[in-house]
């Protein structure tokens, strides 16, 4: 069966493989990425890597550190967790990046370990990034990472895959981050929710790398687990500039920064692009590769555009919001999505000989030092200064709520960052917007959101294409010792789409840390239906609607089911967030949209929050198909991999039997 590009990848990191099985969406699989980073959390990482029992990295050049988020904190806390850290990384051999250094996703760039056509992952979900290189940038949890330390390997559930067609050429004045926010903002129905994507169509040939970044990181806002660029000759182009660059800077203190042979680096270099381009006719999509859906944005009918506020789901012209006369308070170019040299240039040309609105605060930090040692060289920081900008050391901060800069109380901020969400960026009383940085500069200067380009208006022109779902492959799977061939139990139904996490383990006993299984039990569901307690049996198995599991990341929404007994859960799709949890806990969960379909239909007149029905449902693991009351519903079948976690009672075990 024909791959996409993203297969392709999954395919190439993925362990274990039967001879000839090609890798599709849907599959859950053993990968072992290339690198993986974790930054300021990588504190809460390193208890977890202990409990399981590790005591050195399976691969030391594979990990790597980066200190960014709270980096303006000096208080004598953080800088004894930082040390820390940085001791224990010394320690254990990783490459480690100190505060100042900048953002870990911009590190990750310059210095090759986003590489394209590897699989890259991090404890962060701007991981996209990577993706404007051809990189199957993806988040992992705290757990995965440790697992990684541990077995250079995690387990991966390949999403459902969309394709993104750019066609046309954007106007001048509009940018990447244009693309993006309009992007979020008329495909706002959560089209590409917990989905890959892969961009396509003659609209990228012009967009430079910078512009392919931003884009690929404020996918994450967008909904999705990654957004991919093809690698093409813009990114080739920029491989050999930067290998180059890279030779002539030398060595930088980390440990396997420097090939000591020829005084290359060791991930980017004149072999490993020679390589990759030897690789190029593989690393595309297959012809007739499956996509769920093609959505297609022709770039020559946006303008530039801003986010907001408080969501990226409402997007406006930035025309029509400045005839609005909105004042602003605070203005930033900051984060990981909008820092680079480019952003920086084009907020300069803004600035240059004018002066910051009275009452407003402009803050710029660059993405890194080396981006702002560039800016510097060629002026564009001295004129960013000129103006009255605040300056913050290279790294996140107020984009995140850390540090100089906050939104206060009724105030209103517009920002290049990649998230607007209610008190992100300080106050919840504070109305954010996201723009692009040559907007955030023209607001900064007149005080109100503005825009220095006018563009004739423009209907977007867009449209998404639906594709049937692929046929899930037929025939029999191998059981390990231990999984069950046949579940069978009575079907609980809660009819609702995005049950989320609150609802499912209520937020007041999230930090209770002693909270038993059976007190997590009793309260399972307590904040969706409080006679859900009484109705559930053990052994029963939960039905319920799409993006199940969605909200925060607590691991007990799915260890309280599995207290109470619940078999397993069969949802329309469940949040991946939730599904990692499931798993890295040794819970089953499965997708079956036929099913809640017709459960719908049968109970369509019973308003019943939670409906325990009285036919059994008999799940075939070896078949891969449900039965219900006669009729058959096949599934994507359980692989080694997912049973494996299963039977060993969640990813810490699967972990230490790995050590």
């Amino acid at each position: 069966m024909p791959q996409n590009f993203i297969e392709k990848i999954a395919q190439k990191y993925s362990l274990g493989l039967s001879e000839n099985h090609k890798v599709h969406s849907g599959e859950i699989v053993t990968i072992q990425p290339s690198f993986v980073m974790t930054h300021d959390n990588t504190g809460a990482v390193i208890p977890k890597f202990k409990s399981i029992g590790a005591t050195k990295l399976f691969n030391p050049r594979q990990v790597v550190h980066t200190l960014d988020h709270n980096i303006q904190d000096k208080s004598e806390k953080n800088l004894e967790k930082y040390k820390k850290i940085e001791e224990f990384s010394n320690l254990v051999g990783a490459d480690f990046y100190p505060a100042g250094r900048g953002i870990g996703h911009q590190i990750m760039v310059e210095e090759g370990y986003a590489f394209p056509g590897t699989l890259v992952v991090a404890s962060d979900s701007h991981s996209n990034m990577y993706g404007g290189l051809g990189v199957l940038g993806t988040p992992i949890v705290r757990t995965d990472a440790a697992a990684i330390w541990a077995t250079g390997k995690t387990w991966w559930e390949i999403p459902p895959i969309s394709k993104v067609e750019l066609i046309g050429n954007l106007r001048p004045g509009v940018t990447g981050k244009d693309i993006i926010i309009v992007l979020s903002g008329v495909f706002n129905k959560d089209e590409v929710l917990n989905h890959a994507i892969e961009f396509s169509g003659d609209g990228i040939k012009n967009l430079t790398i910078d512009q392919r970044l931003s884009i690929a990181n404020m996918t994450t806002e967008w909904g999705a687990l990654a957004g991919v660029f093809p690698i093409d000759k813009v990114t080739i182009d920029w491989l050999k500039n930067r290998a180059e660059f890279l030779r002539k800077r030398g060595l930088q203190g980390v440990k396997s920064d420097i090939d000591s042979k020829n005084g290359e680096n060791p991930r980017l270099n004149s072999k490993s692009i020679e390589i990759l381009e030897n690789e190029l006719i593989y690393l595309r999509p297959d012809e007739n590769a499956f996509y769920s859906q093609v959505l297609t944005l022709d770039l020559s009918s946006i303008e530039p555009s801003i986010s907001g506020p408080q969501t990226v789901k409402i997007m406006n012209s930035a025309s029509d919001l400045e005839s609005k006369e909105i004042k602003i308070n605070k203005a930033y170019l900051v984060s990981c999505v909008n820092s680079r040299l480019e952003d920086i240039q084009e907020a300069a040309k803004i600035l240059e000989n004018r002066t910051i609105a009275k009452g407003v605060q402009f803050y710029v930090a660059a993405a890194s030092s080396e981006v702002q040692a560039k800016a510097e060289k060629l002026g564009y920081w001295q004129t960013i200064v000129k103006s009255g900008a605040t300056i913050l050391p290279p790294g996140c901060g107020p984009c995140i709520g850390l540090g100089t800069g906050l939104l206060e109380d009724g105030e209103v901020g517009i920002s290049a960052t990649n998230r607007n969400f209610k008190g992100r960026m300080g106050s919840p009383n504070a109305e954010a917007y996201l723009a692009s940085p040559a907007v955030v500069a023209e607001s900064a200067i007149q005080g109100k959101i503005a825009s220095p380009f006018k563009l004739s208006k423009s209907e977007i022109i867009k449209s998404i294409t639906l594709n049937s779902k692929k046929s899930i492959q037929t025939g029999t799977t191998e059981i390990l010792d231990g999984f069950p061939e046949i579940v069978e139990g009575n079907i609980l139904f809660c009819n609702k789409d995005n049950m989320n996490t609150d609802g499912i383990y209520p937020g007041k006993y999230t930090y209770i840390d002693d909270f038993s299984p059976e007190e997590q039990a009793k309260v399972v569901m307590e904040n969706y239906d409080m006679k859900f307690g009484e109705i559930a049996q053990k052994n029963d198995i939960l039905v319920s609607g799409y993006n199940f599991g969605t909200g925060s990341s607590r691991e007990q929404a799915a260890t309280a089911l599995k207290y109470r007994g619940i078999q397993l859960v069969i949802a329309g799709s469940f949040s991946q967030t939730y599904k990692r949890n499931g798993f890295n806990n040794g819970y089953l969960l499965l997708e079956q949209e036929d099913l809640l379909k017709d459960l719908r239909t049968i109970f369509s007149s019973n308003k019943e929050l939670t409906i325990r029905t009285e036919n059994k449902i008999k799940i075939d693991f070896v078949n891969s198909k449900m039965i219900y009351e006669g009729k058959e519903y096949q599934f994507i079948p359980i692989s080694s991999t997912a049973q494996s976690i299963i039977v060993e009672g969640g990813l810490e075990n699967w972990v230490k039997n790995r050590i």
